[in-house]
């Protein structure tokens, strides 16, 4: 049998090409090998105010936006989280067995959560719900980003914890750190990540971005001022991060692309990175316009909650028996 892998995407904004890079593209190279649950995660998204259109919206959109980079909805399952109950329900029933000390200490809590006069307890009481998403489903793996780590051996802790405590019914689930792109960096600062949430619209590109605009960024992206395209990422770290992005885009090694570049300056080095994004991007872009005005992705949505609803719905009544929660069942 083939093992799952679940993964969750909040729906806040369009996603970038470092998400592109560092998730979606091994998505579709997963789906051939994995029984592959994808979850667009707008319960997660409340933890923060959120404009109901828009929210509604970004759901919307980043469910074609799934589909359009090469998923395929004959062999994976795409959905909505708060289309299946059974994740509010599951992240109570764990949010029961946490501990108030070991959400505090979550790294994203801390940073959310600082400077701010008050916060939401949704906030805290994320982690639980996320392992509610992830163990509803029998989950295997769970390829994450160095940042999501911690929320997943929290994960593992609370799966060992409610089968000490109750019954042998959770899979504690194993992390799967992508093997490259992990790490797509700001195009303005290099030395972070890139993120769609940036008030600089120039430190990122959206997946949505026409070629223009693609190209206008590349052009201002961060360099050095010693015009040699080498791969250093502690000297050169704008450099390198423009060598990253076309090494993956292009499947060329980072080698092969210092001997390419070799005598040439930034401005044919940026041109040809810009190039590549726009390549990349083009297919994407067709297809997930056509996905917004279709009824095909709405189709396609309404299948993944019926089978995520029977799967998660099993898990939950096993999680509920254990617990002695209902009255028991003939």
């Amino acid at each position: 049998m083939m093992k799952r892998i679940f993964s969750g995407i909040q729906p806040s904004g369009t996603l970038t090409i470092g998400n592109y890079i560092g998730a979606m593209k091994q998505f579709v190279e997963l789906q051939d090998e994995y029984d592959c649950f994808f979850c667009i995660v707008d319960q997660h998204a409340i933890t923060v105010p959120q404009d109901r259109l828009k929210l509604r919206e970004n759901t919307r959109s980043l469910a074609a936006l799934y589909l359009a980079v090469g998923l395929d909805p004959e062999k994976i399952t795409l959905f909505i989280q708060s289309e299946v109950p059974a994740h509010a329900q599951a992240g109570w029933i764990l949010q029961c067995i946490s501990h108030i000390g070991e959400l505090e200490r979550m790294t994203q809590f801390k940073d959310k959560s600082s400077g701010k006069e008050s916060v939401s307890a949704g906030l805290l009481t994320y982690p639980p719900l996320m392992a509610a998403d992830i163990l509803l489903y029998n989950t295997n793996l769970v390829p994450v980003g160095d940042d999501q780590k911690q929320h997943l051996e929290l994960t593992r802790d609370l799966a060992e914890r409610f089968n000490k405590q109750y019954n042998d019914v959770l899979t504690v689930p194993e992390v799967r750190i992508p093997k490259v792109g992990a790490r797509v960096m700001s195009l303005q600062d290099p030395k972070k990540k890139m993120s769609k949430s940036d008030s600089n619209q120039k430190a990122f590109i959206s997946m949505l971005d026409e070629p223009k605009q693609i190209e206008k960024k590349i052009k201002s992206a961060v360099t050095d001022s010693d015009g040699i395209v080498r791969f250093n990422k502690e000297q050169k770290p704008g450099v390198s991060n423009l060598l990253s992005i076309e090494s993956i885009l292009s499947g060329n090694s980072i080698e092969d692309l210092e001997a390419k570049y070799e005598g040439k300056g930034y401005g044919e080095f940026k041109a040809s990175v810009a190039e590549i994004l726009v390549q990349t991007l083009e297919p994407v872009q067709k297809r997930y316009y056509e996905l917004m005005k279709s009824e095909e992705l709405d189709r396609i949505l309404d299948e993944g909650a019926e089978k995520a609803n029977k799967i998660a719905g099993r898990m939950l009544k096993k999680m509920e028996n254990a617990m002695g929660l209902g009255r028991k069942k003939k």
